[in-house]
């Protein structure tokens, strides 16, 4: 990323962040009222991620799963959905969950597009390339959430969710992120938030299906 672009990139993300959860603070206070009434526990879901320069942070979700220490502590098995509230398949699939992801990019923790930031065990697996990757800031977004939208659906139908996550999907995501780390652009990043958006609206085919 050459130029002028970091410091504009991480104007628009603040823009973007901050106009974002101004008008999304009546939804945003209704979802967690909704999550409350139907478990026990706090809204949000904290989880330790790996960031810029590989750093750790705390990454903010809507919880979506029953409530339990080891949970909010970010400790379960991918493709794992036996403790997925009702409302929390709702919140997954449209990717709502997600939206609280913006006060991390208020923060600085994250960009509105960047690749997804990883927890510590699995950057372990491929130490070389995360640090390549998390040179910029993580994002809300990126090709590889994009393509793996189905992500979790596909690791439930796997004997081996764990093992098939850092065989097959990890590296794929992996190699994505490192041809946004070469390539970032602003034309870059709008072409992303265009291919979230229509996703999100059902009007992208590009994610990988369920095996």
């Amino acid at each position: 990323m050459v130029g002028s672009y970091p410091y504009l990139k991480r104007l628009l993300d603040l823009v973007l962040s901050f106009s974002s959860l101004l008008v999304l603070s009546p939804f945003l206070a209704f979802i967690s009222l909704l999550i409350r009434l139907e478990s026990p526990g706090s809204p949000f879901f904290l989880q330790e991620r790996i960031g810029k320069g590989m750093v750790p942070f705390r990454l903010v979700k809507f919880r979506t799963m029953t409530a339990r220490a080891g949970a909010l502590r970010g400790m379960f098995t991918p493709g794992d959905r036996s403790r997925v509230t009702r409302l929390g398949r709702v919140l997954r699939k449209t990717k709502i969950d997600e939206l609280p992801e913006l006060f991390n990019v208020l923060k600085g923790d994250m960009a509105i597009v960047g690749p997804r930031p990883e927890v510590a065990k699995y950057v372990s697996a491929y130490p070389g390339d995360f640090e390549l990757i998390f040179e910029l800031r993580p994002g809300l977004s990126d090709s590889a959430s994009i393509k793996y939208r189905n992500e979790e659906a596909i690791l439930a139908g796997q004997k081996d969710p764990e093992d098939y996550y850092l065989r097959v999907i990890l590296p794929e995501k992996l190699r994505l992120a490192r041809s946004y780390v070469e390539n970032v652009s602003f034309r870059t990043d709008m072409g992303v938030v265009k291919e979230t958006l229509k996703t999100l609206l059902g009007l992208n085919s590009t994610s990988v299906k369920e095996t």
